[in-house]
């Protein structure tokens, strides 16, 4: 199959699957943004092998096209840290922190902008499914300040850090520092835990979560320099827009 018939393919079983879908999905022209889309809203269900073999294809594909960014390519600007700006499903390390909400089932809105919504349409549907069977068996929302580590299946990272930030619908509170500060650790711990050697944390708790992206970024630092104390990891902060890069860089000496 070509890219253009894979993608008719997918959404032709996303279809047959979610069949009240069929008339909105005719007002869509852009079919990679329909597959996108219907992604985004299928529930966790068993996944045909038929439609993996082809979506992996793709997503595969597509990371190439992207272009992978290895943890080496990226200058260390303090040891042990390294700062990057782009989008975090490029970045080819042992783990990347998805920033989640507490049902980590990622975004169910259809191609929002959201770091929830960029992880999971470029993992797969996989990603997902894991993360279902992983809430079904704590049967319970996941905590703010606590993670969870799923495979990263079509990402060039191995593994998928999930973890639950503050929302700050107001003031900024001492609470809401000391949560965002537990996400940073709670993803260090489980990294440690399994052995991994790198990680790539996303910018927690800012965006959709109105965390202040400057505070954010100091408690992120911070806690990354108190874990290393007692460990050695190398972490990647990485940043879409260029507020956030010229933060990081205030703080870590860069300016």
């Amino acid at each position: 199959m070509n890219r253009e018939q894979q993608i008719n393919f997918l959404i032709d079983i996303l279809l047959d699957e979610m069949p009240e879908l069929k008339k909105a999905a005719e007002k869509v022209s852009d079919r990679r943004k329909l597959l996108r889309a219907l992604m985004n809203v299928r529930p966790p269900l068993p996944l045909r092998s038929a439609f993996l073999t082809v979506q992996d294809q793709l997503l595969r594909a597509e990371v190439i096209e992207k272009g992978v960014v290895d943890i080496e390519q990226i200058p260390p600007v303090e040891k042990n840290i390294r700062l990057w700006q782009g989008d975090i499903t490029r970045l080819q390390v042992d783990a990347i922190v998805n920033a989640a909400n507490n049902k980590l089932l990622g975004c169910f809105v259809p191609c929002h902008g959201c770091i929830d919504n960029a992880i999971h349409s470029a993992a797969g549907l996989q990603l997902r499914q894991a993360c279902f069977d992983l809430m079904s068996k704590q049967n319970h929302d996941e905590p703010i300040g606590h993670a969870k580590i799923t495979p990263a299946f079509n990402l060039p990272s191995k593994f998928v850090i999930h973890t639950v930030g503050p929302i700050v619908d107001s003031r900024l509170t001492v609470e809401h520092e000391k949560l965002l500060a537990d996400c940073y650790q709670s993803c260090l711990k489980i990294a440690v835990e399994n052995n991994l050697r790198s990680i790539a944390f996303c910018c927690i708790s800012t965006g959709e979560f109105h965390f202040p992206n400057e505070r954010a970024a100091q408690i992120a630092v911070a806690t990354v320099k108190n874990f290393f104390v007692d460990n050695s990891i190398e972490v990647v902060f990485n940043v879409f827009k260029d507020f956030d890069r010229i933060i990081y860089q205030k703080i870590l000496g860069g300016l």
